[in-house]
């Protein structure tokens, strides 16, 4: 496929609503970020980590694409804060994972819309990803604790849940934004204490708030669709 056509793709099937909303939200945190003289590591990855959010939530295959280069930046910037659940989680494990999601997703492609086909889990299937990610992230907690870990529960469970999240991702089902509201709202205070702590990282935060709120809308626009799909 050539690059013109594939990028003509991947802006397909987009509302007015998005086409305005999203790039307004990315000139506002890019915006903020250099009135305020923010890092500017932290700025890239904030807006490759909500590109990411976006392509992803669109079904976009794209969406590695800015995850691969949000990882790196999101992990450099884990490391300054201390926060080495989130070090370890960007480094060992998105970086590659977002690869096998690029393998996985172009087998499940749409070939009219170049999205790819959204599913959902069984019930049994999600009481069991829920109850063996919440043990693993007690005892998470308690390891960074003892390596001196800055906020090390809450930096378990955003580690654990993410490390969930993205399998859900990969595999295509709605369950993953409600992983997704939880990991994103407990990094958005996770981050604001970090600044509050003296972290130049507002763009962090205000990425996280708008992983945040984005989650919100991609439940609601996948739910709304994969219904349709039952109906018909």
């Amino acid at each position: 496929m050539k690059l013109i056509e594939f990028i003509k793709n991947e802006l397909s099937g987009w509302g007015k609503f998005e086409r305005i909303i999203f790039p307004l939200e990315i000139l506002l945190i890019i915006g903020i970020s250099f009135i305020i003289d923010d890092s500017k590591v932290a700025l890239v990855s904030a807006v490759c980590g909500i590109m990411y959010t976006i392509f992803a939530g669109k079904g976009k295959i794209s969406c590695y694409i800015f995850g691969l280069t949000g990882t790196m930046c999101y992990a450099f910037i884990a490391f300054q804060n201390q926060l080495y659940g989130n070090l370890f989680l960007y480094m060992l494990y998105y970086f590659p994972m977002q690869i096998l999601g690029i393998l996985k997703w172009k087998k499940h492609l749409k070939k009219e819309k170049q999205e790819i086909i959204k599913t959902k889990l069984k019930p049994v299937e999600c009481w069991l990803f829920l109850t063996i990610t919440f043990l693993i992230s007690l005892a998470a907690a308690l390891i960074l604790k003892k390596t001196g870990g800055a906020t090390p529960f809450m930096d378990a469970f955003t580690t654990v849940f993410s490390v969930t999240g993205l399998i859900l991702t990969i595999k295509r089902v709605i369950e993953q934004w409600y992983i997704w509201i939880i990991v994103n709202g407990l990094s958005v205070i996770m981050w604001i204490e970090a600044y509050f702590n003296g972290s130049n990282c507002l763009a962090t935060v205000l990425m996280w708030v708008t992983y945040f709120v984005l989650a919100f809308y991609f439940l609601y626009t996948w739910r709304r669709e994969i219904l349709g799909n039952d109906i018909k």
